[in-house]
């Protein structure tokens, strides 16, 4: 059976450089599931892999759509299947790399065929933009107390997606959700790459330091008509906005970019535990690491076939 190797981390983990290493050794591609990198508008800061970095090994979703048109993690597994299905199904193993644990577990697990509307969309972006998460927050809680105990209150797409499902059928989200799972053609194997708390913050300091050398202002002011849109509503740009609009000045702009990033690595990291299966491997150099999962790649090779 086909082999999924799922490499998860938090942001500035090193993700890119040892999905390479790994590609290279498995002779396979990468399918990515960073939720905005996706968009070909934005790169500085989603810290997309420049071409350099990706040394050549085939990437999907890089760069793959416009964010005129969000991808929702329905559409990413979607995608994401028939790639697999299709076009990739003669490689004996593939990476799935990134830090976006609902896309990761969209491909992964699977979602509910849960039903979706876009002008429902619309009118919730609108709702967020005018009068803030608050009210959709109490919303939610009105109408599906269950999920609004269970839901990440600083994760907008979420909240946003539960009432569009709720305003859509009239039923609590939480029922769409219980609905039985879809069987996968291949076996899932995750690792999660852990840094020490200080030395990922450090990480994540000095790349945002490297994102406003890079740019970040003019790709922000680039893409200032698309700003409402969800992927533009988050840590990195909503700053930058802030900035652009007068109500911050530049170092505080840097040094929330720091700390929302800071915050959002924590999230990234209580999402992983929620999968006791993965496999937390404590960072090392790129190489030292990518042996050390290609050897447990190959005992779980072994192991299948006794």
């Amino acid at each position: 059976m086909q082999q999924l190797i799922v490499i998860e981390g938090p942001t500035a983990s090193g993700k890119t450089a040892l999905s390479v290493a790994l590609a290279k050794a498995l002779n396979t591609v990468v399918l990515s599931a960073d939720s905005r990198q996706f968009y070909k508008e934005l790169s500085i800061g989603t810290a997309k892999p420049r071409p350099e970095e990706m040394e050549g090994i085939p990437h999907y979703f890089i760069d793959s759509h416009s964010v005129s048109s969000p991808v929702s993690a329905a559409q990413f597994e979607s995608e994401a299947m028939d790639l697999i299905k299709g076009e990739l199904a003669s490689y004996q193993n593939l990476l799935l790399v990134g830090g976006s644990g609902m896309f990761i577990d969209a491909l992964c697990v699977g979602l509910d065929p849960i039903p979706t509307d876009s002008e429902i969309q619309n009118m919730l972006r609108k709702e967020l933009d005018e009068k803030g998460l608050e009210s959709l927050l109490q919303e939610l809680k009105e109408t599906d107390l269950e999920f609004y105990q269970q839901v990440d209150k600083q994760n907008p797409m979420r909240i946003l997606r539960a009432l569009e499902v709720i305003r859509l059928t009239n039923i609590p989200f939480t029922t769409w959700r219980k609905n039985e799972l879809p069987k996968r053609p291949f076996e899932v194997i995750r690792f999660v790459i852990n840094h020490p708390r200080e030395i990922l913050y450090d990480r994540i300091n000095q790349r945002v330091d490297l994102m406003m050398k890079s740019g970040l202002i003019e790709e922000v002011q680039r893409v200032s008509e698309y700003r409402n849109i969800t992927a533009l509503q988050t840590v990195g740009y909503k700053e930058v906005f802030d900035y652009l609009d007068g109500t911050s000045d530049l170092q505080t702009c840097i040094e929330k970019i720091k700390q929302h990033t800071r915050n959002y690595a924590k999230r990234q990291l209580t999402w992983f535990k929620k999968h006791p299966e993965a496999i937390w491997l404590d960072a090392k150099p790129t190489e030292a690491l990518s042996n050390e999962i290609l050897q447990i790649i190959q005992k779980q090779d072994f192991a299948n076939l006794e």
